[in-house]
Formats: structure tokens, sequence, C-alpha cells
């Protein structure tokens, strides 16, 4: 299996997408931020001091997947046409969701990771005076289209 990453030497690499066309992509990422069932109780009542929980997080997310070639070393820096993060809040956890999509010659599934990622740290950030015992898991690229 030859790694795209690195170069003949060993060394890692920025691929070299020159010769690629533009296409439309879209990717779809989803990631999971289990809490206590009071923490969540806070967030569905707008309870904790810090703020509205979901809308910092969803604005974190997009900030984020606008960052994404800063946070990851050999990722392209791509322009965004669009990301939307939904969240859906069940019993012990919110799953987060984000669509990512670009006309480009490389990318956007990492936009969409990052862009859970982030969210889910934000609910972290936003949720740790009052719980100890939450876990951010199961993020993960969902799908990606290029048309």
């Amino acid at each position: 299996m030859e790694l795209s990453h690195i170069n003949n030497k060993g060394e890692a690499n920025m691929v070299d997408i020159s010769d690629k066309s533009i296409v439309h992509r879209e990717a779809i990422a989803t990631g999971k931020i289990y809490l206590n069932n009071e923490t969540i109780k806070l967030i569905k009542n707008d309870g904790l001091k810090k703020g509205d929980v979901l809308s910092t997080a969803r604005i974190a997310g997009i900030n984020g997947a606008k960052k994404t070639s800063e946070l990851v070393p050999l990722c392209h820096n791509i322009l965004i046409n669009k990301i939307d993060i939904a969240f859906i809040i069940e019993k012990n956890h919110i799953a987060i969701s984000s669509k990512a999509i670009c006309d480009a010659k490389t990318g956007i599934e990492m936009e969409a990771i990052t862009a859970v990622s982030i969210a889910a740290i934000t609910i972290y950030d936003m949720c740790k005076a009052v719980d100890k015992n939450m876990i951010i898991s199961e993020i993960k690229l969902l799908k990606k289209i290029k048309s």
C-alpha cells in the first residue's frame, strides 16, 4: 500500500494536486458526546452559566472546519461553500452531524470531521463544570460524495 503523504525519501509531504480537476464534493461526519442526564436537562433548558451550549458548539464547529488546514499539517487549504451542523439530544448523549460542501481539487472530509470534533469539544468545555464524566466518541466520516 502506497501512502500519498510520504515522498520517495520516506518524509512527510503534502500531496501535489496540481493536475486534479475541480469537482463538487460533499462529506458527512458524525460523532457523539455522552453526558449525564442532569447535564442534558441543563442543556435543554439553557441552564448552564456559559450560555447556549448548542448554538455556541455550532459556531465553534463551523470555525473549526474553516481552520482545518491550520490544524492538520498536510491538509490543503480549500474554499468551503457550506458547513451545516446538527444536534440530536438523546437520553444519555448528544449526536452531532456535519455536512460540508466545496468545489475543489481535493478535500472536504477532513473539514466535516473537524467540525464534529470541535463542536463536541465545545460542548465538553461548556459543561465541564457540572459533568466530570463526559465522553466524546464515535467520530467518523459517514459519507463522501464527488460529482
